[in-house]
């Protein structure tokens, strides 16, 4: 009778049996301490090693942050803390450059203290650097912002290099502003001396204003010098703290080394302007080197053309090889009968900016002009102009099979040039890029469908 009862009560467990059951039970067990064995020993998300200490403590296992070793733990710290000193003393930086114009700049003005001539000698271009700051220090508040609504407390998502290479022409600028440093020191020691109610009011200033912290205007106006020196020694921190993996690492050294090139060549410059002092300088190497020249380079051609610099982009640069053949017959002549002379050419595009608020605007604008600057090989430490530039407008780019090697320009009504590189291929680039421009901005092309020679005359219509 018992067993009857028994066999009616409805069954509770599994129904696959003792043994079935504790050999289930046996390999979740192994299962659940292998999991545990491979997430406490699971590779570093940062740089790929096993050697992550063992975890004993569930808890302490589940805090351990994306699964990164000790000392990328610590490297992720340093980064950010890197990071954050960069904006914050970017900030700063730009609280100085306002104290300039609001307590020094500003109430001079309107006090008549000085002449309008007067306060361009002191304080330069001080307005560019402002508003340079102020569109910087924008983009780099709001990746940060971002970073941390997107749960990125370590701002690894942060790319600092790229940011910097974006606002890469505010370097410029601060060369602008360090070449009159010492003109404007000069300037302002001596109205100092001739003018007493501007004596009386810079010692007010110090004293009485706390906004100042007791520092003189001196003090202030060596706040750009300052902060583009530093620029070297906080890419650098941060490029330390950042693997060689991230996105950004590449980006953060050639934004070091954009800015090392600059502050050499403002250091020559400032050497050839015969002034005494000299910014930190920098170990060369031959890149360096090449980067100055570059620069050089571009700043003559931007003073040529006259154009704003924000304005401008650098579509190529290099060196070609240039002849100007006499009678216009190269091609049936062959480019081995003309006489070659190495030349540095840059392409400049003038384009319209199409948003106020950033320097290079993702979408660019339409292209208002393009030339070509031809410069000699630098002599006596300067870069001498062959010619005014050749506006592209006025130009027609053309090729021939049976000369593949070189390409022809023709300056309408003036000029001819036949141009070639060492390497074939970066001919061929050099001749589509031109060849674009002048096409796109040449309104004779549309009386003549963009033919080579003007004398041409056939009923031949290209698409």
């Amino acid at each position: 009778a018992t067993r009857t009862k028994s066999a009616d009560v409805e069954r509770a467990d599994s129904g696959i049996g003792q043994m079935p059951a504790r050999k289930w039970r046996s390999r979740a067990s192994e299962t659940l301490s292998s999991l545990q064995a491979w997430e406490a020993h699971r590779p570093c998300t940062d740089c790929g090693e096993r050697d992550l200490p063992v975890e004993t403590d569930v808890q302490n296992c589940n805090q351990r942050r994306a699964d990164l070793c000790e000392k990328c733990r610590k490297r992720r710290t340093e980064r950010k803390e890197s990071v954050l000193e960069f904006v914050n003393t970017e900030a700063s930086y730009g609280e100085d450059l306002r104290i300039i114009k609001e307590e020094f700049y500003l109430p001079m003005q309107a006090a008549g203290l000085l002449s309008q001539e007067q306060l361009q000698g002191i304080f330069s271009n001080i307005q560019e650097l402002i508003d340079l700051n102020e569109n910087f220090l924008e983009i780099l508040q709001e990746e940060i912002d971002q970073a941390f609504d997107q749960a990125d407390d370590d701002l690894m998502t942060v790319c600092i290099g790229e940011i910097f290479l974006e606002f890469v022409n505010m370097l410029p600028a601060f060369q602008t502003y360090c070449l009159q440093q010492s003109s404007s020191v000069n300037m302002l020691n001596a109205l100092e001396k001739e003018k007493e109610l501007l004596r009386i009011f810079l010692n007010v200033s110090q004293n009485d204003n706390t906004a100042l912290r007791r520092m003189n205007l001196r003090s202030f106006l060596m706040a750009p010098l300052q902060r583009v020196t530093k620029y070297p020694l906080l890419l650098s921190r941060i490029i330390k703290a950042t693997t060689e993996y991230h996105p950004d690492h590449s980006s953060l050294r050639e934004a070091k080394s954009r800015i090392e090139s600059h502050l050499e060549h403002i250091n020559m410059k400032t050497k050839q302007e015969g002034n005494t002092w000299t910014l930190r300088s920098f170990r060369q190497d031959s890149k360096k080197k090449r980067e100055v020249i570059n620069i050089e380079m571009r700043e003559t051609a931007l003073k040529t053309v006259g154009w704003l610099r924000e304005e401008t982009r650098f579509v190529m640069e290099g060196s070609l090889q240039l002849a100007q053949p006499p009678d216009g017959q190269w091609v049936k002549k062959g480019s081995k009968t003309l006489k070659f002379q190495n030349m540095q050419v840059l392409l400049l595009v003038n384009m319209k900016r199409v948003s106020e608020s950033s320097l290079e605007s993702a979408e660019p604008g339409p292209v208002k002009d393009a030339v070509l600057v031809l410069i000699r090989d630098k002599n006596n430490g300067k870069f001498h102009l062959l010619r005014e530039p050749l506006r592209l407008s006025n130009c027609i780019v053309s090729t021939d099979p049976d000369c593949d090697d070189t390409f022809e320009l023709i300056e309408i009504r003036r000029e001819a040039f036949v141009f070639r590189d060492s390497d074939r291929a970066r001919t061929h680039h050099w001749f589509r890029q031109i060849r674009r421009y002048s096409r796109e901005l040449g309104s004779w092309k549309k009386r003549r469908n963009a033919l080579p020679n003007i004398m041409i005359s056939t009923p031949h219509t290209r698409p």
